[in-house]
């Protein structure tokens, strides 16, 4: 499907969550909270620029724009 105004394809919820691995309806409440931007069918679907997707995917940062955490070192206490 392309966007009528020439700035890309525009992908389904199902799509964008086959891309990042979660369920559709996550990507559904991230675009509710304003986490990755969506445009409305006149059906009233939603749809996402799939070069908006692809810079998320691509620029190493989750979906809220941060930047993953990094994984904490695993602190054992050695018995003596």
């Amino acid at each position: 499907m392309d966007d009528t105004q020439g700035r890309g394809r525009l992908l389904t919820p199902g799509e964008v969550a086959s891309l990042f691995r979660v369920d559709p309806k996550t990507v559904t409440r991230w675009a509710a909270a304003g986490r990755i931007s969506s445009i409305r069918t006149p059906g009233g679907h939603r749809r996402f620029r799939e070069s908006e997707v692809r810079a998320l995917l691509e620029g190493g940062r989750t979906v809220a724009g941060e930047i993953p955490a990094q994984p904490q070192p695993v602190r054992t206490t050695a018995a003596l």
